[in-house]
């Protein structure tokens, strides 16, 4: 028997690990991968955003209506905690123009490296290739199942942690098929931070691939000043997924192609004293419209009552569709929050905890989905960690 069973490789699952075997528990990690933190290798690719350097008070509206349940939880460990984590990791951190955390080697390698090699000196040990089938009945009680390399194996553990991400990104892990095994305590998978497909017309094909930057994104009570990229299948990109969740449920989104100039000055500066100029030429020379916007101007304005300085400020997009959820940086829906204790443990499953992307709960990228998937395993291992102590 292991003191703590930890299901699930991310960061979420390893910060659990962490906490435990720091605390001198006995840890088994399982994963279903060949290697453990493939998502977290893979949010790393172009610059790992650990976090965002902001107040607390800003820092924790970006959780929306799971703020009120995270606050304690991200209260204890936020920002400045993930920054210091990763210090004391041997990585140092940089904070951008923008408020975002980054190690300074920028990629996630170095960091998981460094966390396994310590996580390994605490004594866990990690069983890839093992998916969770899970639970049966042995002479001690409830033990976990899993198909393994070597066939079917169980594990018995004084509590366990599920840290086995949301829906998305199947091929490194996350599938959502554990929600088969929680099926009372789980709400529908929804895309989050996801693209959006649109049904552009043929003279959008030449920008293909162009980003979309110095625009205000809003949509519902949601607005972004990230950038986006104009693709074949639609539009993505940071921008867009910091206003996903509005747009997903039914919100228009509405461009701001100038946000810095009001109706009354884009007005003042498409006067042509001379009159001899076209719409076009003015928009290029008088408003320094870049040819993709320009193009998204022509592509959703026409037929529009509104002015033309009216359209730059609020451009509407016709109603979007979510791309795919596999094509989703992360999941809302998963394990309820009403079907945790404060503790993240399962109300039903007494010594089961939930942490990380598999909860019901959603947050826009830039460093707020990995800081509170640490938080969440810290909390939930060092509940654990009391639990198998007073036992």
């Amino acid at each position: 028997m292991t003191d703590a069973l930890i299901i699930g490789g991310g960061p979420a699952g390893l910060m659990a690990a962490d906490v435990l075997s720091a605390a001198g528990q006995s840890v088994t990690i399982t994963d279903a991968m060949p290697t453990v933190g493939r998502k977290f290798l893979m949010a790393g690719k172009s610059g790992l955003n650990l976090t965002k350097a902001e107040d607390f008070a800003t820092f924790q509206t970006a959780y929306g209506a799971s703020n009120a349940t995270l606050n304690p939880i991200l209260s204890a460990f936020g920002p400045a905690d993930v920054s210091a984590w990763a210090e004391d990791l041997g990585q140092t951190v940089f904070t951008g123009t923008t408020g975002r955390v980054f190690p300074t080697k920028m990629k996630s390698s170095p960091l998981l490296r460094a966390w396994l090699a310590r996580l390994n000196k605490q004594g866990v040990t990690v069983q890839t290739r093992w998916h969770w089938t899970g639970w049966a009945k042995d002479g001690t009680g409830d033990v976990a199942t899993f198909d393994t390399p070597d066939g079917p194996a169980t594990i018995s553990a004084k509590t366990t942690i599920l840290a086995m991400g949301g829906a998305s990104w199947k091929r490194l892990g996350s599938d959502g098929k554990w929600a088969g095994h929680l099926l009372d305590a789980v709400a529908p998978f929804q895309p989050a931070n996801v693209g959006f497909t649109v049904p552009w017309s043929d003279h959008m094909t030449q920008h293909f691939g162009a980003a979309v930057k110095g625009c205000e994104m809003s949509a519902g009570a949601l607005t972004s000043r990230g950038e986006f990229v104009v693709s074949a299948k639609g539009i993505e990109g940071g921008g867009i997924y910091t206003v996903s969740s509005a747009i997903r449920d039914g919100a228009q989104l509405i461009l701001d192609l100038l946000p810095d100039m009001s109706v009354e000055e884009i007005t003042a500066k498409l006067r042509d004293p001379k009159g001899k100029q076209s719409t076009a030429n003015t928009l290029r020379k008088a408003l320094k419209l870049d040819p993709v916007k320009r193009a998204l101007l022509n592509e959703f304005g026409r037929g529009s009552n509104l002015s033309l300085p009216e359209k730059i400020k609020a451009l509407p997009f016709p109603a979007l569709v979510p791309r795919p959820i596999d094509e989703a940086i992360s999941t809302a829906g998963g394990v309820r929050f009403d079907a945790l204790t404060d503790d993240l443990m399962l109300k039903s499953r007494l010594g089961v905890y939930c942490v990380g992307e598999m909860l019901d709960w959603e947050a826009p990228t830039g460093g707020y989905l990995i800081t509170a998937c640490l938080a969440m395993g810290r909390h939930a291992g060092l509940a654990a960690t009391r639990r198998i102590q007073t036992s």
